[in-house]
């Protein structure tokens, strides 16, 4: 009987990979009742990873309270789990869960006011929980602080030129005032944990092609702000590299830009390492030995494009699965014209739900129905 590995993303605004995944696997066995369907819902390091990677594990879902982007109180989700190819208790964070654009209304975005001390305060909950192994995805910031609001939360003191300490929960306009850099009460745990930050931003901390430049204005910054925000990142990493004296500049490494700066603090002050999203995600799950065993694989997201030969799940999925000899599929929301270079990267086809007779609207408010009746064609 045929066997097929289901590892689709979300469906941004749609569906969940979970949600996707399943209505995949209706599709599947409408056309092949007699199949063996494996769900695995992935992600690449955005929103929905925690989600995937506890659905996909067995893992245990957890919520911490702590200070969202403005410093409210938020309730943010995250899990444990125990990877199959390490011993190590092992922790799924997401920092959208702490201090994610979603959670500041339209009217107040402004990474000048916005801070990352939640994503703090959630790595000290994962240790708490006995985690020595953290993976943290950083995309879908409302933030520009450099990791700074982080760093506070784990025990980092930033004082002002008069000595005073800075503000708690530093926001990305608070930077400016920071003139020295005490990391001696940081929690020591961390240095016990190993902290892999899952992301696919390769921008640098500062300048034109850094986080405040390329992506502050998606948060709701002037152009005013934009040069404000990034000379502020520069002060943070000026100070940083004054005070430990540091052999390369982090702020120049790639990824440090991500998640406004989040990347760079991360590095800084927990001493992670960056890695590509979805082949962490892969590497979890067992993906190898599950799309080995499997005939086919059936992957999905909301869209498909010539950028998504850059990092995206599908790719990644179908060049992992091409590793181990399996052909792989993609049923998406919508494909554009360049799709078509998707084909060279790995992907055998790939299936778009709207095809020219139904609007985007009308599939997303349908997503689930219409991906299964567009899996059962495709298996036909």
């Amino acid at each position: 009987m045929p066997h097929f590995l289901i590892a689709p993303d979300s469906f941004k605004e749609s569906l969940t990979a979970t949600e996707a995944a399943e209505a995949i696997a209706r599709g599947i066995q409408r056309a092949s009742p007699d199949s063996i369907v494996d769900l695995c819902p992935m992600a690449d390091g955005g929103e929905g990873t925690v989600e995937a990677l506890l659905t996909a594990t067995d893992g245990e879902r957890k919520t911490t309270r702590v200070h969202g982007p403005l410093g409210e109180l938020t309730d943010a989700t995250w899990g444990i789990f125990q990877p199959k190819t390490d011993n190590r208790k092992s922790a799924i964070l997401e920092m959208s869960s702490a201090a994610g654009l979603h959670l500041v209304p339209l009217d107040q975005r402004d990474p000048t006011r916005t801070t990352t001390y939640g994503v703090g305060e959630l790595i000290i909950a994962a240790l708490d929980a006995g985690a020595k192994r953290i993976i943290l995805g950083i995309g879908g910031s409302a933030t520009n602080d450099g990791g700074a609001g982080m760093a506070q939360a784990i025990g980092v003191k930033f004082s002002q030129a008069n000595g005073e300490p800075c503000v708690c929960g530093l926001a990305g306009g608070g930077l400016t005032s920071i003139n020295t850099i005490d990391m001696q009460g940081i929690d020591p745990r961390i240095a016990d944990c190993e902290i892999i930050i899952a992301c696919d931003v390769t921008n640098p901390l500062c300048g034109t092609n850094g986080a405040a430049h390329v992506y502050a204005p998606q948060k709701g910054a002037t152009l005013e702000q934009v040069k404000q925000l990034d000379t502020a990142l520069q002060r943070l990493a000026d100070t940083y590299s004054r005070e430990q004296t540091c052999s390369r500049n982090l702020a120049d490494q790639p990824g440090a830009g991500a998640a406004g700066g989040l990347g760079f603090g991360l590095m800084a002050f927990t001493g992670a390492k960056l890695a590509r999203g979805i082949e962490l995600i892969m590497d979890a799950v067992n993906f190898d030995h599950r799309a080995k065993q499997a005939d086919l694989v059936v992957t999905g997201e909301g869209k498909l494009d010539g950028q998504s030969i850059q990092g995206k799940t599908c790719i990644g999925i179908a060049q992992r699965a091409a590793g181990v000899g399996t052909p792989t599929i993609a049923l998406v929301g919508c494909a554009d014209d360049d799709a078509d270079l998707c084909l060279q990267h790995g992907l055998k086809s790939y299936h778009p739900i709207c095809d020219g007779t139904i609007t985007r609207e009308q599939a997303m408010q349908n997503a689930a129905r219409l991906l299964e009746e567009l899996t059962t064609c495709a298996m036909q």
